[in-house]
């Protein structure tokens, strides 16, 4: 009884799909002694293929599906099988493994797809009683009972056939009618989300509106700030120029003197104590001009110094305008974009993705304008670094000198020299004398001071390792975080 350890082929077939006259099974008795072995004795037809996984099982009367079986035996291969052939086989069952109860069983032949393809009559596992009565029945009034059963079995199959497609009927509709519903709640809500999403849109495109007017006109006033700083530019060069003229007309002068100078000696040569007095003055003078001389040398670098820095500060305002061009086309790029995703959102209802790339280009427009404001303050400390220095242009002597020297054509006559007869030349040069200032290399990036002796290479190689240079197109960057913004912006075409 080993092999009943495994479970046998089952399935959910219900009595109407089974199959009773393909196995018979002879020699039933009306009920077993309990604690023997009982013998079943059965026989295939010739309408039955048997094969090696088919079994025997003890079934309690009133069963349903293959799967209440009490006990069960795999069923013996026949060894001569033909296929117009009746085979008589038979089969024991252990009384180790049998019912214990006085309830009706039967034995069943269940193929290898859990199919029942035949029933014995029904028995009992009891003592033997005198009062048993056997009942014996003809062979017509079993084939008429079995028809009766035949017929009831149609019957109530088409009954159930008909109950089973009115009920897929009824829930066919029902869930159409569900699906229905859901698809209008759905319909109804997509159009809400829709209505508030194309007022959203609506609100966004106004103020980009407002925003892109706003820094236009931020761009036109830097454009005359830039106007008017090369116009002050130019004309610190024509003071420098001017400067430079007046210094050779002191110098022609000078030699004018000497000569005058020279004439006059051999001209008055009894007035010896005017004389000596003019040669200590001379010499007073000689020097006072050799340190007016060297302070002149010094205003003249220092005012090339100044220069650099103004070229320095056009070039920092030629990068912002041109940083500022970029968030322009940023800017236009980006309203595009927002036209393509609102046409996107009429025409495949992609709520929630278009919802999602609009926050993305928000939270880009937001960091795009805060680089704008970046830019703007950026401008405003160079003006006010310009304005700075032009007020210390203006506060040196050496400026107000360069102004005032093309208005004179000649120079007046110092109290000391009330005596000569041309006056002294350097009386002033000694007015306008400047302040020797050092001179300082400053980076315009970084703000890093550089000394003297470092050379103009040196120092344009470093300027140069702050700028960054676009992969996409030819643009150059000097701040790391508008770079990796413009490099994003290409990312996303």
């Amino acid at each position: 009884m080993d092999e009943t350890l495994d479970e046998p082929p089952t399935s959910a077939v219900f009595l109407d799909n089974c199959h009773f006259s393909q196995v018979i099974f002879n020699n039933v008795e009306k009920f077993y002694v309990p604690g023997g072995d009982i013998t079943c004795f059965y026989t295939l037809t010739q309408h039955i293929t048997p094969r090696r996984k088919d079994w025997v099982g003890i079934f309690r009367v009133g069963w349903k599906t293959t799967r209440e079986y009490y006990t069960f035996m795999w069923a013996p291969f026949p060894s001569d099988l033909s296929g117009d052939s009746i085979v008589q086989q038979q089969i024991q069952f252990r009384a180790y493994y049998l019912p214990k109860d006085d309830e009706y069983y039967q034995f069943c032949y269940v193929d290898e797809e859990g199919v029942v393809r035949g029933a014995s009559v029904p028995f009992q596992f009891r003592a033997e009683t005198e009062d048993d009565i056997l009942v014996v029945t003809t062979q017509g009034e079993v084939e008429e009972i079995e028809q009766q059963n035949k017929d009831l079995v149609k019957e109530n199959k088409e009954l159930k056939e008909s109950c089973l497609c009115l009920q897929k009927q009824n829930l066919g509709l029902q869930e159409e009618l569900r699906l229905a519903q859901e698809k209008m709640k759905e319909l109804e809500g997509e159009v809400c989300f829709l209505q508030t999403g194309n007022l959203e849109l609506r609100r966004a495109q106004e103020l980009q509106a407002v925003e892109m007017s706003s820094a236009q006109m931020n761009l036109a006033s830097i454009r005359e700030q830039n106007i008017k700083l090369g116009k002050e530019n130019q004309e610190l060069q024509k003071g420098l120029e001017s400067l430079r003229s007046s210094c050779e007309k002191l110098e022609l002068e000078g030699n004018f003197l000497k000569e005058e100078n020279k004439r006059l000696t051999e001209q008055n040569g009894c007035r010896e104590r005017e004389l000596q007095q003019f040669k200590e003055h001379n010499q007073e003078v000689s020097s006072e001009k050799e340190q007016l001389e060297s302070r002149l040398k010094t205003t003249l670098d220092h005012m090339d110094q100044l220069q650099s820095q103004v070229l320095n500060q056009e070039k920092e305002m030629e990068n912002l305008l041109r940083m500022d061009h970029d968030k322009t086309e940023q800017l236009e790029h980006l309203k595009e974009e927002n036209r393509q995703l609102r046409i996107t959102l009429t025409e495949q209802h992609q709520n929630h993705d278009i919802t999602k790339e609009l926050e993305e280009k928000n939270h880009l427009f937001q960091l795009l304008q805060r680089k704008k404001d970046e830019i703007e303050e950026k401008n405003l400390r160079l003006r006010q670094e310009n304005n700075e220095l032009l007020m210390r242009l203006s506060e040196s002597p050496d400026y107000s000198a360069r102004v005032a020297v093309p208005s004179a054509q000649v120079p007046t006559r110092s109290p000391e020299s009330a005596d000569l007869l041309f006056g002294n030349p350097y009386y002033n040069s000694l007015e306008t004398s400047a302040v020797n200032m050092p001179s300082v290399k400053k980076c315009p990036l970084c703000h890093e001071v550089f000394s003297d002796d470092i050379g103009p290479r040196q120092y344009e190689d470093h300027v140069r390792s702050h700028i960054l240079d676009c992969p996409f197109c030819d643009e150059t960057f000097e701040d790391k975080q508008v770079y990796d913004d413009h490099v994003y912006c290409h990312s996303l075409e």
